[in-house]
């Protein structure tokens, strides 16, 4: 499954660029291109939604396997 996400990239002072999001808190990501920062954003993306759908998921289970 896709989704699509806003990313707004900086241009750093350092020569690097800085992608974040706000509608995926915690997503950030730094690259020495558009292009890498975007593919890193991307990823980091990935393994934060996905840790959120495993931490919704436990709390499911627990609320079965107690109530």
């Amino acid at each position: 499954m896709e989704l699509a996400l806003r990313v707004q990239v900086e241009d750093l002072p350092e020569g690097l660029f800085l992608a974040t999001s706000e509608e995926l808190p915690g997503l950030i990501a730094q690259g020495r291109t558009v292009a890498e920062a975007l593919d890193i954003a991307r990823d980091v993306a990935r393994k934060l939604i996905d840790a959120r759908q495993t931490r919704l998921l436990a709390r499911r289970w627990v609320r079965k396997a107690n109530g």
